[in-house]
């Protein structure tokens, strides 16, 4: 097999796995969803401990230690990864697996927006049309649930955000993610110690609930280092296209499984966003084709 088809294949799972977590997240109940958080920080912590034990990839704490930079970096990632998990519990459990999957529509068109703001990066007149019709979107669905749909907009500006400090971190997956909970691993032990002080930690209530709660550790981790094998092996526009896997699980998942409700104002409003993300990945893959076009015509002049 090549490399390349062997990081589809990385992506489709990574994006697979994370299409289906809904179903993982309900299973914890009745754990609320900041017990999950901490039990998902302290066993990622443990499980990618191992790992880097497998593979001895210790050293890399020495250089870090020497970064203070880098670890106030990490600090900001770890922080907001943790509001994007929490979030992403909190909507799965309450009942809005539709408004999570919203999110991570929209997340490509704020991280466009992110772009700009932090970056300076100048939008070309599709990639602003597809950030006004995701605008639009927005105001249909906020019309059709009465409120802002924040959990959604939460999502894609914390993972948004978080990617931005990622990509100017440069940490790999495992290193990276094993620091980032490192980091929230003491509040986490602390919350978990004050819930079993006031006997309302549901761990150790069945033998099948806190095999589930450990098994977060691994849960977490395994799609984010099939994803580095994934980004590793093929192209960004690659990785573009199959971001949308997730979302459109999610999506199925919280109607065809958990018949949330999908009235017609606020599938008027998704197929809006849905518009907006095929004109911004039709532009992308039309910039991508001509930078490729423009990066041979040297080789054939000489």
């Amino acid at each position: 097999m090549s490399d390349l088809k062997r990081g589809y294949l990385f992506g489709i799972a990574a994006y697979g796995l994370w299409g289906f977590f809904p179903l993982y997240i309900r299973v914890l109940r009745p754990a609320g969803a900041v017990e999950i958080l901490a039990h998902r920080v302290v066993w990622s912590v443990v499980f990618v401990a191992l790992l880097l034990t497998l593979v001895r990839r210790w050293p890399f704490l020495r250089e870090l230690a020497r970064r203070p930079g880098k670890l106030a970096g990490i600090t900001l990632a770890a922080a907001l990864i943790a509001v994007n998990w929490g979030m992403y519990i909190f909507g799965v459990n309450s009942e809005r697996v539709v408004e999570t999957a919203l999110g991570y529509f929209i997340g490509p068109l704020v991280m466009v927006l992110l772009g700009v703001v932090a970056l300076r990066e100048r939008l070309n007149p599709a990639q602003w049309t597809a950030v006004g019709i995701g605008t639009v979107a927005v105001a249909v669905l906020t019309v059709d649930y009465g409120r802002l749909p924040y959990i959604a907009l939460t999502l894609a500006a914390s993972f948004g955000a978080y990617s931005l400090v990622k990509k100017r971190l440069g940490l790999p997956a495992a290193e990276g993610l094993f620091v980032e909970s490192a980091v929230l691993a003491l509040p986490a032990l602390a919350y978990l110690g004050w819930l079993t002080a006031r006997h309302e930690s549901t761990f150790g209530d069945s033998a099948g609930h806190t095999a589930l709660l450990i098994f977060a550790g691994a849960a977490t981790a395994t799609p984010l280092l099939l994803f580095a094998g994934a980004a590793n092996r093929i192209p960004m526009t690659g990785i573009g296209i199959l971001q949308y896997i997730a979302p459109i699980l999610q999506l199925g998942c919280g109607v065809l499984i958990f018949h949330e409700p999908m009235p017609p104002a606020r599938l008027a409003g998704f197929a809006l966003v849905w518009l907006a993300l095929i004109v911004f990945t039709v532009d992308g893959l039309r910039t991508n084709r001509r930078r490729r076009s423009a990066a041979r015509e040297p080789a054939l002049v000489s």
